[in-house]
């Protein structure tokens, strides 16, 4: 009997952690569809609508390590609470905000809360299911994730249709209301602080945040908001990064011990994290052009096409857990990068050739491998790490995931648009554009092959260690 107390108890704790990875990533997705009806609605030129989106995401980069760190000193679960509680509060203002000021300023506080919601749910779960199950557990967090994703354009449509574009910000508040009473419910209390004997280290906590402000604002097109250029931004980057070096070094409870840093194994997984982060940019922010340009796709039928891939995503994410338990994180992580490689290569090859049955094929074969990789690289990290460092490191994995996205979103575009003979999109042919797509994407496999390069240094210097 109390084993199935247990069981039920560990089932609602999964489904309030499930619940965070969902909200966070609705938080992201449901926005994009609003901001045509912020800028009607608050006379604001699209440049400054933007930022809507922006400080949400810049938010969540700059905190998602600290959020970890506070996590391991403090209590995940009193941690998850308090950005529960940060998050509805905060979409609540946004809702009732009459400025984009306001609502600017609302959505950067849903960062802060949203950093926490992505960050310790992955630790958490690690403490709460059997180690054989662990694989299974990453892939059902990586499906809420693209769930998520795949859910917020189209929710966002319906409510912003039928109510306006402050209905949007009322639904998150209502789910994370309801969230956090089954969080406070579903996961119990345990009593334990976290970590008695660790600090917070604010100062390298406030250079850290200096590092990733300057480097997210140069990669994501926030020096043209601010009318800096984007190499002052990127040298304010790396002296705030060498302080952040020196404080951790400095101080006896740093945020990101250097020491662990060095360990090869870590170092390579979050290397391999940031390139696929990059890679998995591609498909969003190249796709729509060659679909729209290329293809002369309208706007509904572009959003049709390229919502199969969250779709295969959502269905992919808890086979690839269980693969990851039943042969091992290595060997699933080397599959995943091969059928992602495969797919980006074949994204090169078939939409040009055979149009939206080829792009759709290639969706087919690169979303499963993106899943395989992420539940593989999530467990063997996770189950590497100290208990007492598990909360940083689940951080660190967001936060190689956000830059991989903030540097993806940039690179990629770069590539493409440099193949278009100095051609605006508009101006080039269907043929010129098929083959900018197609080299921007032998260049993608490139990445990954990179990654594949990665991941078998990383398993080869396991094997020497052993």
């Amino acid at each position: 009997m109390n084993n199935q107390v247990n069981d039920a108890t560990d089932r609602r704790a999964m489904v309030a952690l499930a619940g965070a990875i969902l909200l966070a990533s609705l938080g992201i997705s449901i926005a994009t569809v609003a901001l045509p009806a912020l800028a009607r609605s608050l006379s604001a030129d699209v440049q400054d609508v933007q930022w809507v989106v922006l400080a949400y995401l810049l938010a969540v980069t700059i905190a998602i390590v600290s959020a970890g760190r506070l996590g391991d000193l403090y209590g995940s679960r009193r941690v998850l609470v308090a950005g529960l509680v940060l998050f509805t509060a905060a979409a609540a203002a946004c809702t009732a905000a009459n400025s984009l000021h306001w609502l600017v300023a609302g959505r950067a506080a849903q960062g802060l809360g949203a950093a926490i919601l992505m960050s310790l749910p992955v630790a958490m779960a690690k403490g709460l299911v059997d180690q054989k199950r662990v694989g299974s557990t990453m892939g059902l967090l990586g499906t809420m994730s693209a769930i998520g994703t795949a859910l917020g354009p189209s929710l966002g449509g319906l409510l912003i249709g039928a109510f306006g574009w402050r209905a949007a910000f009322a639904w998150l508040t209502l789910s994370g209301a309801v969230l956090l009473a089954l969080t406070m419910k579903a996961i119990s209390d345990t009593g334990k602080p976290g970590n008695r004997n660790g600090r917070m280290d604010w100062a390298g906590n406030a250079w850290l945040a200096m590092a990733l402000l300057c480097l997210a604002l140069s990669t994501t097109g926030g020096a043209v908001g601010l009318g800096m250029p984007w190499w002052s931004l990127l040298a304010g980057a790396a002296l705030a990064l060498a302080a952040f070096v020196r404080a951790e070094l400095a101080t006896d409870s740093p945020l990101v011990p250097v020491g662990l840093l060095r360990d090869r194994s870590l170092a390579t997984s979050l290397a391999m994290n940031l390139l696929v982060g990059a890679i998995m940019m591609s498909t969003l922010v190249v796709g729509p052009f060659f679909l729209s340009f290329g293809l002369g796709l309208n706007e509904g039928a572009t959003g049709l096409v390229m919502a199969a891939g969250p779709i295969a995503a959502a269905l992919s994410g808890v086979p690839a857990g269980h693969l990851t338990d039943r042969i091992g994180p290595e060997r699933t992580l080397m599959a995943g990068l091969a059928l992602a490689t495969a797919g980006l290569c074949c994204f090169a090859v078939a939409p040009p050739r055979w149009h939206v049955p080829g792009y759709l094929l290639a969706l087919v074969m690169i979303t499963p491998g993106f899943q395989l990789f992420l539940a593989a690289n999530n467990t063997a990290v996770l189950r590497d790490a100290a208990d007492r460092h598990k909360g940083m490191v689940s951080g660190l994995l967001g936060l190689s995931r956000n830059l991989g996205f903030m540097a993806g979103a940039s690179l990629l575009p770069l590539v493409f648009a440099s193949q278009l003979d100095g051609q605006g999109i508009a101006a080039s042919t269907a043929r010129d554009i098929a083959r900018a797509f197609s080299g921007t994407f032998f260049f993608a496999a490139g990445l990954g092959t990179l990654a594949t390069v990665l991941a078998c240094a990383g398993t080869a210097a396991k094997r020497q260690l052993s």
